[in-house]
């Protein structure tokens, strides 16, 4: 009988023993619900109030939203910031795949790589704000790239181009995210073993078939992280574009921005609900690429 006994106790602790570990998910499910899933449910309600000159009234409505897909501004600014991200997307995996290849796989010494990815993360230290401005002396007509360009006798009249145009904007944003793009990516090229490389060496392939066929396919899950963490920065960008294109480019993020500014909160709900369903469908576009449960 107290052997029964026993068993029932242990089993009964056994089947407690998840539900214990259930709750420990409360806090952060907690925090999910009360600042990301009801903020986002309420500025969905919102989008439909009907949005008048001076004031907003709960009176549902789809006129903010027929504004919206009907004005060729706004649906500019959509296609605007799906070209921007796209071409920023681009330009980081381009910059930021060799620095990474470079520090991830052909440094073999862990503190320098270290040490070199700290190099990264350092323009961090200072202000975002900082960080964008300091290209506006760049780019522009008399600054350091046309006097270089001029210089060495590569053009003979500045570049306008440069400043105040969709291109310093992507030129910007490339800068300032591609440390998102170099970081995931470095980290898996390091966890490669090298031992796998130096078979492939040995049996005589040759550098750009190693790459095609081992490392590449096990940096995918990096470059797909980098890809979420850029993506989501940049479509949601806006101080970038205000600042380098001199208020000339216009993302989805200004439109929100300009629209709280003018008290029109119905429709800056409207292009938050396009750019939330606009990040979600991006996010889960790259999910799909590779298996992060399973490669990470």
């Amino acid at each position: 009988m107290t052997a029964i006994t026993e068993t029932s106790s242990e089993s009964s602790t056994v089947t407690l023993k998840p539900a214990r570990g259930q709750w420990l998910l409360a806090p952060g499910v907690i925090w999910m619900v009360l600042f990301l899933v009801l903020p986002m449910l309420m500025m969905l309600y919102v989008s439909f109030w009907t949005q008048t000159t001076f004031k907003i009234e709960p009176k549902l409505t789809l006129q903010s939203w027929i504004t919206f897909f009907t004005s060729d501004t706004y649906l500019g600014a959509l296609w605007t910031t799906v070209r921007i991200w796209l071409t920023v997307l681009l330009a980081t995996v381009l910059v930021g795949y060799p620095a990474a290849l470079f520090v991830g796989l052909f440094i073999k010494n862990k503190t320098l790589s270290t040490v070199l990815l700290v190099l990264c993360v350092i323009p961090f230290w200072t202000s975002f704000l900082i960080r964008v401005l300091a290209w506006r002396p760049m780019l522009g007509k008399e600054g350091a790239i046309n006097m270089i360009l001029m210089k060495i006798g590569i053009i003979t009249q500045p570049i306008e181009v440069l400043l105040f145009s969709e291109l310093s904007v992507v030129i910007g944003m490339t800068q300032i995210y591609c440390v998102f793009m170099v970081g995931p990516i470095a980290f898996m090229l390091g966890r490669i073993d090298p031992s796998i490389i130096e078979a492939a060496e040995d049996l005589g392939a040759s550098f750009w078939r190693i790459f095609r066929t081992i490392i590449l396919p096990l940096s995918m899950p990096g470059v797909v992280v980098g890809a979420i963490f850029v993506s989501v920065m940049v479509l949601g960008e806006f101080a970038t574009s205000a600042a380098l294109s001199g208020r000339k480019v216009n993302l989805l993020g200004n439109i929100i921005v300009t629209q709280v500014g003018s008290l029109k909160w119905a429709f800056a709900a409207v292009a938050g609900v396009v750019l939330t369903v606009l990040m979600g469908a991006v996010v889960a576009a790259l999910l799909r690429v590779v298996d992060l449960k399973k490669e990470l």
